[in-house]
């Protein structure tokens, strides 16, 4: 925290933006010294305290509750809470709020609310949090700040959604939803901001949800926003992830490489540790767009991207994209056994890469059990590392699929494999050609070795 704590450490928006208002009026002196006096014994809780609470007095006998007797309110309510005093803490916050009503200007109390609601939401006390919202939202609708109940109420809807109160949080992006609508019920464009903000939290509830049907719907709503919105780069971070996503489950890879591509830039722009867990699925449909067939687009081309090749989870990926384009089984088993919590911890990843590593494993064997009419199924699964019961279970799939033909001798744990007609001759063939290249040979060498006559 800066030495102004609640007055400078957070920002006048959601997300950490500083911006300065304009400058004060002349402070009363006397106030002023016995603020500044409070801050040098904030050290020490107890003297802090006392010292703020000097203020409070000398705004009584010297003018009205204005924005030094707010300041040193903060304070008191930063000390109550690090010393846990949260029935004291609640006593001390409704009077902060009887200055939001007319003592300090709106722009002074939207930043100390929402400063105070930021520090706030650290607290494990999930009653006192719940009494600090309701009281706040109760004053802001009597004082009609629209603006302030939507942050308050996005700031409420955050720390549902933290800790799972999926209940609660749909009854305020309900209450949220309705504040961004026009008279007949539509969503009003020129509130594009609040409800890209409204959207990115809906989409994040229903993703958890894994409710599919309703993020395609939500995504759409939300690309439909007026262009003219100026969002916060992590709610569109939040969106267009949401549509790699969607776009990657209907197989659509280019949409989904795109999706992901936008959604990371946005991510990088605001500082969001999210950005490397967006390169790594940009990583893998790029992967996956090669498996497809179409053109390899390397993702760290861009400029973008290109500072993050080296960060020790892309490489892990980049060595998978490596390791199944060559078809090298063993280096792409080795990268999952090495990464495998930073690779397969994410659901998302887990179910595309497995399906890579069923794939370079089914052609693994194809080419394996080729020149073989028998094979044991030992053998396979130590060339494959991985249990015999899994290659039983590869090898029943591929006949299944009718991309090998024949049996597998349980008791004996061999495959016995036919070769078509086309194979046979070719096999056919090249066994002739052999035993006459034998022959050939055996001729040769039974010349040289006769004495010359002469």
């Amino acid at each position: 925290m800066s030495d102004d704590d609640f007055d400078m450490a957070a920002s006048d928006d959601e997300y950490g933006f500083e911006y300065e208002s304009g400058s004060e009026d002349e402070p009363d002196v006397e106030l002023a010294n016995q603020y500044h006096e409070g801050k040098e014994l904030k050290q020490n809780p107890e003297e802090g305290i006392a010292a703020f609470e000097k203020v409070l007095e000398l705004e009584v006998r010297t003018s009205s509750p204005g924005e030094w007797g707010f300041k040193a309110l903060k304070q008191i309510l930063k000390l109550l809470l690090k010393l846990n005093r949260m029935n004291e803490f609640m006593e001390r916050y409704n009077q902060l709020l009887t200055y939001v009503k007319s003592a300090v200007t709106r722009n002074v109390s939207e930043k100390g609310i929402n400063n105070i609601l930021e520090y706030m939401s650290n607290t494990s006390d999930a009653q006192v949090l719940r009494q600090v919202y309701h009281v706040t939202l109760t004053v802001l609708e009597d004082t009609k700040n629209d603006r302030l109940w939507f942050k308050t109420n996005l700031k409420l809807g955050r720390l549902h959604f933290d800790r799972r109160e999926f209940g609660p949080l749909q009854k305020i992006l309900k209450a949220l939803h309705q504040s961004c609508q026009d008279e007949d019920g539509a969503d009003d464009t020129r509130k594009g901001t609040q409800l890209l903000e409204v959207y990115a939290l809906e989409i994040q509830m229903y993703t958890e949800q894994k409710e599919t049907k309703k993020l395609t719907a939500l995504y759409q709503r939300a690309t439909r926003i007026n262009s003219s919105a100026i969002p916060h780069p992590l709610n569109l971070g939040i969106i267009r992830e949401c549509g790699g996503k969607m776009y990657m489950g209907d197989g659509n890879l280019a949409e989904a490489y795109a999706d992901f591509f936008e959604a990371f830039k946005n991510y990088d722009e605001a500082g969001s540790p999210r950005r490397i867990q967006c390169l790594k699925y940009l990583v893998l449909a790029s992967m996956l767009m090669t498996e497809k067939g179409d053109t390899f687009i390397n993702p760290f081309d861009s400029t973008e991207a290109n500072p993050y090749k080296s960060d020790p989870e892309i490489v892990a990926m980049t060595t998978l994209v490596k390791a199944y384009q060559e078809n090298d089984i063993n280096t792409f088993s080795q990268a999952l056994k090495e990464h495998g919590e930073q690779i397969m911890g994410d659901t998302f990843m887990r179910d595309y890469v497995e399906d890579l590593l069923l794939a370079i494993r089914t052609q693994y064997v194809l080419l394996l059990i080729k020149p073989y009419t028998r094979l044991h199924i030992s053998f396979i699964s130590k060339e494959l590392n991985i249990p015999t019961d899994e290659v039983e279970d590869l090898l029943v799939a591929l006949i299944m699929d009718e991309r090998i033909k024949g049996q597998i001798d349980q008791v004996n744990q061999i495959v016995i494999l036919e070769k078509s007609k086309v194979d046979s001759d070719k096999y056919d063939a090249l066994g002739e050609w052999q035993e006459q290249l034998d022959a050939l040979s055996s001729k040769t060498c039974s010349r040289l070795s006769t004495p010359l006559k002469g």
